[in-house]
């Protein structure tokens, strides 16, 4: 293993890499002008082989979600050893990702979480703008809300009654739609989608509350009933 290159800045940083070209970038979360994850949005935009892993100072779920959408492998705490490093810098350079299941399943039902009280955690996943599953299939739809439920391929085939085969062939083509390289940003991008959904779905109608206004005073019109008269 060899270091290519070093840099300090985001700036540096977007010269330095592309110039390097190393197999594996590990990037500071927080670098003093700018984000890690802005440094690792570009050079996967313009340099695709390139894997770039974040190093943070603690595990943090929104930095996870940013590094996802970024494109990241993972991400790496600053306090493990160097042999566990080394190990992980291996792990990414053969193609595997450092985002552990647990790590993962704890994301999504973070993510699930703030779809359903509207709140905007998620939304350090970056505007989406459009909806790039527009182009997708019924069953790739299907599939793509399987893998939001943090489904394995064969966990999907069972559920639809197909070949695990069959299901890598949908996902590596709903993938290539939605212009990502892992499920695991898939699983991000639909947890977005379901808290935007959340986010703008219409207010609860009047009737509703006019119907328990009513029901209040039915029930307070009762308890005046049952109270003893006072003469």
């Amino acid at each position: 293993m060899v270091v290519v290159g070093e840099a300090g800045t985001v700036a540096e940083a977007l010269a330095g890499i592309p110039a390097a070209h190393p197999e594996v970038a590990l990037l500071d979360l927080r670098l003093p002008d700018g984000s890690g994850v802005e440094v690792c949005r570009e050079i996967r935009a313009h340099h695709p082989d390139i894997k770039c892993v974040m190093l943070t100072s603690f595990a943090d779920d929104a930095a996870l979600i940013d590094a996802i959408m970024a494109g990241a492998y993972g991400y790496v705490l600053k306090d493990v050893g160097s042999g566990e490093l080394l190990r992980a810098v291996r792990d990414v350079a053969a193609g595997r990702s450092l985002l552990d299941p647990a790590a993962t399943a704890r994301l999504l039902e973070r993510m699930r979480t703030d779809a359903e009280t509207g709140t905007d955690t998620a939304a350090g996943a970056g505007e989406l703008g459009d909806d790039r599953s527009a182009d997708l299939t019924v069953q790739e739809r299907r599939i793509l809300l399987l893998i939001g439920e943090g489904l394995t391929n064969r966990a999907i085939g069972e559920r639809l009654h197909l070949a695990e085969k069959t299901i890598k062939n949908y996902v590596s083509g709903l993938l290539a739609k939605l212009g990502m390289e892992r499920r695991s940003q898939a699983a991000a991008y639909v947890a977005r989608l379901q808290a935007q959904a959340q986010a703008h779905a219409p207010p609860p109608s009047q009737a509703q509350p006019q119907a328990r206004d009513q029901e209040r005073a039915r029930a307070a019109a009762e308890e005046r009933k049952t109270q003893p008269q006072k003469h």
